[in-house]
This record gives structure tokens, C-alpha cells and sequence, in this order.
């Protein structure tokens, strides 16, 4: 079915599915990026002194993308408060020494990622998305010149 555009606010509007399933599959490329490095900070260390909650490996979270304001965004964040139930130590501490590549703000293994750098790195750093942005477009029938 053809649509009418009169205006940019007329392609603004036309647009915006097609700019919100996009962005939905970058934050789920983010998403399984972050997850993927959560799981190999937890496979660099084997505890011996405590036994694992693994709240931080679950803390990894993901919001679907939505129009907001008439663009399309999406969130994927680590939850500091899910980890709720560490001693002595808050979310934020344990995320910030996992992005130093540290287990319990100590270096106990010598092949830790840092967790969120690595995420970044891979994904917006080395350009994996705009990648998959302008193949996404391109799928839709869009000419994108990169």
C-alpha cells in the first residue's frame, strides 16, 4: 500500500517503524554482546572462598525500542540494583572492578574481560553496528551509501 508524504513530518511518521525494528535489532546485538562478555567474566574465575549468587551475570538487561519524542530508542544497561544481595560491596563497585577486569576488586585471573569496554568494543567501537544499520535499511529497500 503507497503512501502519501506530504511533509517531513509525513516521512518522520512513515519512517518510524522501519527506524524502530532497526534499533530494536542493534540494542539486541548490544545485548547479546554484553551477555556474551558477562558469561566469560564468570568463566575466567572459579571461586574458591564463596559460592556464586550470579546476580551479576544476570544483570544484563535490555529495554525494546520505542518512539520517543518521535525517535526511536532502545536501552541496554547493567542493573546495579540487581545485585542487591552482595556483602559489604554495592552493584555499582562489582560492575565497575568487572569493567577492570578484577573478581571481588582483586586481579585473580589473568584472562578477565572488561566487561562493558568489551561490549563497546565490540559493537559501536569497531562499527558492527552501523553495519547492521545499513544492512537492515538496505533489506528494506533503502539506498544507503556508506
Amino acid at each position: 500500500m503507497a503512501k502519501h508524504i506530504n511533509n517531513m513530518d509525513d516521512l518522520a511518521i512513515a519512517l518510524q517503524p522501519v527506524m524502530k525494528k532497526m534499533v530494536d535489532n542493534m540494542a539486541n546485538r548490544v545485548y547479546k554482546t554484553l551477555n556474551f562478555f558477562l558469561q566469560r567474566y564468570y568463566d575466567s574465575y572459579d571461586p574458591i572462598y564463596y559460592r556464586r549468587q550470579y546476580d551479576f551475570l544476570r544483570s544484563g538487561f535490555k529495554v525494546d525500542a520505542r518512539i520517543v519524542r518521535g525517535k526511536a530508542v532502545a536501552s541496554v544497561y547493567i542493573d546495579m540494583d540487581y545485585m542487591s544481595n552482595y556483602y559489604g560491596v554495592t552493584g555499582q563497585q562489582v560492575a565497575t572492578w568487572a569493567n577492570e577486569g578484577l573478581h571481588g576488586g582483586k586481579n585473580l585471573a589473568t584472562n578477565t574481560p572488561h566487561v562493558w569496554d568489551e561490549t563497546m568494543a565490540n559493537t559501536v567501537d569497531n562499527g558492527a553496528l552501523v553495519r547492521d544499520a545499513v544492512a537492515y535499511l538496505k533489506s528494506q529497500g533503502f539506498t544507503v551509501r556508506v
